[in-house]
């Protein structure tokens, strides 16, 4: 009696794992995408995209000569305008205005790590809402989850690349000229603060310009899992 019930016991074990096996090769032949794939994908397009967009704004020019570059406040412009006929400021609205991209050059190299934090933090849920989402929608996640902590982190050190790159100290000397001037309202604009929001503009125009990429073109995405996951969005 125990000898048969072994033998249907073992039957039966044998007949479950079947069964277990032909629903798994249902599912990964249905092209089903787990959370886990989906999160996996969405994580390494935003790194990519974060990788591209501040390396290309941390480069020189990547602020000068883009389409992010960064205008004189209307103060500054002022300024270097009213100056432009006093001798040692005859080009200061050309150098200011290469100073403050320069810093904010410089200071780019800080948004990679606080981006790739928030990335970390993503959930599966952030990632499927995302992904279904509209075109910037990894964008818009990206700025709620960064922008203060980016501010925050890039204002101090905007300041210091605008004193490397001597901005803060042709500055100075410019605004000191200018209020010299009899009847002018004198200036101190927060160049500082200034630069920063500014620089957070491109850097976050540059995510989602490389965010729309890989949505909308196929050759961008350049592994099997971005292949996978942007398949999903694409047959919604």
């Amino acid at each position: 009696m125990f000898k048969k019930l072994a033998i249907l016991l073992v039957a039966f074990q044998l007949t479950a794992c079947t069964e277990l096996q032909n629903i798994a090769g249902d599912v990964l032949s249905s092209g089903e995408l787990s959370s886990l794939e989906i999160g996996n994908g969405l994580k390494e397009a935003l790194n990519i995209g974060i990788s591209k967009g501040s390396d290309r704004l941390s480069v020189k020019d990547g602020f000068l000569k883009s389409a992010y570059k960064i205008l004189l406040p209307p103060e500054v412009q002022k300024v270097t305008q009213r100056l432009s006929g006093i001798p040692g400021f005859g080009q200061a609205e050309a150098k200011m205005l290469e100073l403050l991209n320069r810093a904010a050059e410089d200071a780019a190299t800080e948004a990679k790590p606080i981006f790739v934090k928030a990335i970390k933090e993503m959930t599966f849920q952030d990632a499927t809402s995302i992904l279904m989402g509209e075109k910037n929608a990894a964008s818009q996640y990206l700025h709620r989850k960064t922008y203060s902590s980016l501010e925050a982190a890039f204002q101090p050190k905007v300041k210091t690349s605008l004193d490397r790159v001597k901005a803060t100290e042709y500055w100075n000397k410019a605004a000191n000229t200018y209020n010299k001037i009899p009847l002018v309202t004198k200036v101190n604009p927060d160049i500082d603060k200034y630069v920063t929001s500014k620089a957070l503009v491109g850097l976050f125009g540059m995510v989602t310009k490389e965010e729309l990429q890989i949505r909308n073109n196929v050759g961008s995405r350049t592994s099997d899992l971005l292949k996978k996951v942007f398949a999903k969005q694409d047959n919604r």
